[in-house]
């Protein structure tokens, strides 16, 4: 109770997986997974069948997890048309396990928004193009013109796992938690009659791997704005936008050194450094192309990236409330949408609150709606002890 109100000490939580198994969290778990229907995973189970023993298959999560004796099943690996010659691998959990990891990843989300900055802008709840655009459009009209455009080489398929575990520890220190993670990062993977276990990286088609992602390049995002950098990250893209040329070579560098220290590389055929003002010298961002003073719809790949997959949310595309844009969902248990208002706190705290405000005040006029119709049950904070 007092952890839900004050925070916690060290700003580390260390019991959170009950919160992740309990019953409503996997119902909401499996309602987003459901509408997001996508394909079957190895056990070639589709979303369709797994319905009709919705409730069984949610008690069997439930005591698996309960006891530590949920395992992950192998990853099936197909690959989708991604640019002239190139494709990106992509992978397709089973139903069962899209489920667990969107539990995990409605109880850890929360948590790790404390800390993230606004430079930050994909793959988070509350946070789409809007705010990345109009930060872009303000830097390049403030006259940083001289632009970094880096790009992650294999996306996020070379995060060492020791230490983005580290980091998860930082903010989570619940054993089962990581042990649930861990699981995650090294399911086998299956192509054709191939069959692996990955020694690196965070797997694409993961409906976790956009939160795994964030957490292991804030440390960028943090050293970036230390050293006096104006930068904007959309997951994978780094833009660094500077004043002068001599800069943005020096930002380049920045970067490569961070990313060399931390396991990870750039891809040279997708990463420059330019004037944005001059035709062939400008870069992409979230969907459109700022060159030569304009800004215009940049010429889109054939297929999703890590944030948009066969178990992954589509609520931003397909428009659906502004609670699901939020990343907040309406019937998960109380604690999660408790989590959350705490998240939100320390981001007002830190004048980091933005769109997130409108979404938690609807979640809670929303809380107290259902309260009043419910006259008599115990008050919200209390049934979130008591579910």
């Amino acid at each position: 109770m007092a952890a839900l109100e004050n925070g916690v000490t060290g700003d580390t939580w260390f019991s959170v997986i009950d919160t992740g198994y309990r019953p409503a969290t996997l119902q909401a778990a499996w309602r987003k997974v459901a509408a997001n229907a996508g394909a079957a995973g190895v056990d070639r189970q589709s979303v369709e069948p797994c319905a009709a023993r919705a409730e069984v298959s949610r008690g069997e999560l439930e005591a698996a997890l309960k006891a530590g004796r949920d395992e992950p099943l192998a990853v099936v690996r197909v690959e989708s048309p991604k640019g002239p010659g190139t494709v990106r691998p992509l992978g397709i959990p089973a139903v069962k396990d899209r489920i667990v990891q969107t539990a995990v990843k409605l109880v850890l989300e929360p948590i790790f928004e404390c800390a993230c900055l606004e430079t930050s802008s994909g793959c988070r709840p509350g946070r789409g193009c809007t705010e990345a655009l109009r930060e872009g459009d303000r830097l390049l009209k403030a006259g940083y013109t001289q632009v970094v455009d880096a790009d992650l080489a294999s996306d996020f398929d070379t995060i060492p796992h020791a230490p983005l575990m580290a980091r998860v520890g930082e903010r989570v220190s619940d054993g089962r938690v990581r042990q649930v993670i861990e699981a995650f990062l090294h399911q086998d993977i299956v192509k054709g009659m191939q069959r692996w276990t990955p020694t690196g990286g965070t797997p694409q088609g993961a409906v976790i791997s956009p939160v795994l992602a964030n957490l292991y390049l804030h440390p960028l995002d943090c050293a970036m704005r230390e050293s006096g950098y104006q930068m904007v990250r959309d997951a994978d893209d780094v833009v660094v936008l500077c004043q002068t040329a001599e800069e943005a070579r020096a930002g380049l560098a920045d970067v490569q050194a961070w990313m060399q220290a931390n396991g990870l590389t750039l891809n040279p055929d997708k990463t420059h450094v330019g004037d944005c003002r001059e035709e062939g010298q400008g870069f992409d961002c979230l969907g459109y192309r700022f060159e030569a003073g304009q800004r215009s719809r940049a010429a889109q790949e054939s297929d999703s990236d890590t944030r948009s997959d066969p178990g992954q949310d589509r609520a931003h595309s397909r428009g659906q409330s502004r609670l699901h844009h939020c990343g907040i969902e309406p019937d998960a248990p109380r604690l999660v949408r408790l989590l959350s208002a705490r998240a939100s706190v320390d981001l007002q705290r830190h004048g980091r609150l933005r769109s997130a405000t409108v979404a938690l005040a609807a979640a809670q006029a929303a809380e107290a709606s259902r309260d009043r119709a419910h006259a008599g049950r115990p008050s919200p904070l209390a049934q979130c002890v008591l579910c």
